[in-house]
């Protein structure tokens, strides 16, 4: 019985190598090559978090973790004091402190704000736009396409001064607040979707008289779950590496999220030279939901591009 499977295993190994040609070799080396490029920097990471601090320039080129230890994960997940190991020749590094928790727990609030809001909105206004009939919609939607070309930065400024006559700098709420309603790409993403659905079950609907909400509410929006999800992932993620705004308006500790945290701790070294390992492990930590948003609904995405088509 081994013998015939080990049999059909070289046959059928031979007639694969048998169709190779020196297009899909060369096509499958520059694959490889790409996800090297892709995989290395996380796997950079990870290198020297988990190398010892004070061993993490002694040999700058090693591709595997230098003197391996789970003491900077420990030191940055607040599992250890950071007096107890300040400056010591084990360590040779500062005692830079990162209230990791609570910035992790204001970039979940600060993400899912965001990803709720304008999925929801987003979601609406798609179907809308392609659905609904009022006077100047093609032109209001030529104006929201045009809006994709619009650099994000501009909008830093006009944002930032009415956030700030607003009363709202240093809360939650003035972080939200411009990414909280519609965004260009989301309207015209989820409006291709609503697009390429059948018509005939709304139009059943409005017979047996429900009315425009419902029929969004209990056919439409059922029909178009994948891309909701699609939309709420990409939009979570996003909100998730956030920086720049935060920044300029989460000045208060208790609303800083994990990205400005991040970039303050690699600064709370005052001999100047940074804690690369301690901000490498708090970066690995840092990055883990959005890996097991891919791992988990990944073939979402996937899905629902093929679904869509972008006709």
């Amino acid at each position: 019985m081994t013998t015939n499977t080990n049999s059909k295993n070289s046959s059928f190994f031979q007639r694969f190598v048998s169709r190779l040609t020196w297009g899909d070799i060369a096509l499958f080396i520059v694959l490889l090559f790409m996800i090297f490029l892709l995989l290395f920097p996380f796997w950079w990471v990870i290198r020297t978090a988990l190398t010892t601090p004070n061993r993490v320039f002694s040999d700058p080129g090693a591709i595997m973790p230098i003197e391996p230890t789970t003491f900077n994960f420990e030191r940055v997940l607040g599992l250890l004091d950071p007096e107890d190991f300040a400056g010591t020749q084990n360590t040779g590094i500062s005692p830079g402190q990162l209230n990791f928790w609570i910035f992790m727990r204001n970039s979940f609030i600060f993400a899912t704000l965001i990803t709720l809001g304008q999925t929801f909105f987003s979601t609406m206004a798609g179907y809308a736009f392609a659905r609904f009939e009022f006077p100047f919609r093609d032109k209001i939607f030529f104006l929201y396409i045009a809006g994709l070309m619009v650099p994000g930065i501009v909008l830093f400024i006009p944002n930032f001064v009415l956030i700030r006559q607003l009363g709202l700098i240093g809360t939650f709420a003035g972080m939200v607040a411009p990414f909280f309603l519609m965004t260009p790409f989301a309207v015209c993403f989820m409006r291709q979707f609503f697009l390429s659905l059948n018509r005939g079950l709304e139009e059943a609907a409005t017979l047996d008289g429900a009315t425009r909400f419902g029929i969004f509410w209990r056919i439409a929006l059922p029909l178009v779950q994948g891309p909701v999800l699609t939309l709420a992932i990409l939009t979570f993620i996003q909100s998730w590496n956030e920086y720049l705004w935060p920044l300029l308006v989460g000045r208060d500790e208790s609303v800083r999220v994990l990205t400005v945290a991040l970039s303050i701790f690699r600064q709370q070294t005052p001999q100047g030279a940074p804690d690369w390992t301690g901000l490498m492990a708090g970066t690995a930590v840092a990055i883990i939901p959005s890996i097991l948003i891919f791992i988990f609904f990944g073939r979402k995405v996937v899905d629902s591009i093929q679904f869509s088509g972008f006709k």
